[in-house]
């Protein structure tokens, strides 16, 4: 069996739209103590990330307790945001349509084959490990809507504001057997943080 912590990271700056690559805030920081004390009694056997900084800032704490580097993979990143307007009106219509994406970005569709496939090279080069992933909230949204495809609009936006947000999978050689929430922290979504 296979364990995966995916980490969602922690508050970002609340940036520029064009830049898709902030740091944590000075509470985002802090927060990162969050995820190590959630995962210190965890046997962890190796770190991936997002090569994004808000990713990599939240579980650097952690790798750097276990003394292991972070491997960085660039189909783990967010969702390319496009021009977009008032993003909150294009949730719904990103998850009912998979293929939807406004100019410049990506759909949903597209963030989940790139974040899967990472997923399932991580899984065929670890199997039996315990892994952390840095990850996003799409991101982490659309691994989970590919094994649940019953998870949708309203189940991401019940863990927008979720913070850090850990949430364990178990898989069978690539089959999951278990998804669970860990833990997570509850701070005020921003329209640039997805």
């Amino acid at each position: 069996m296979t364990t995966i912590y995916f980490v969602r990271h922690a508050e970002p700056v609340h940036s520029n739209p064009d830049d898709r690559n902030p740091p944590l805030t000075s509470q985002g920081m802090k927060d990162t103590a969050f995820v190590l004390e959630t995962l210190r009694d965890k046997k962890i056997d190796i770190f991936y990330c997002s090569p994004y900084k808000r990713s990599l800032q939240t579980i650097q704490s952690t790798a750097d307790y276990f003394g292991m580097p972070i491997h960085t993979d660039e189909r783990l990143r967010e969702r390319q945001a496009g021009n977009a307007g008032n993003i909150k009106n294009l949730f719904a219509k990103r998850w009912e349509d998979h293929n939807f994406h406004e100019p410049g970005g990506e759909s949903i569709g597209m963030v989940r084959a790139r974040n899967v496939a990472a997923l399932m090279d991580i899984l065929e080069e670890n199997e039996g490990k315990t892994v952390v992933i840095g990850t996003h909230g799409t991101a982490l949204s659309s691994i989970i809507n590919y094994f649940h495809p019953s998870f949708g609009c309203q189940d991401f936006l019940r863990i927008i504001d979720w913070m850090p947000y850990i949430l364990e999978m178990r898989f069978d050689g690539k089959e999951p057997i278990s998804m669970t929430e860990i833990a997570h922290l509850v701070k005020p979504f921003k329209p640039d943080n997805k």
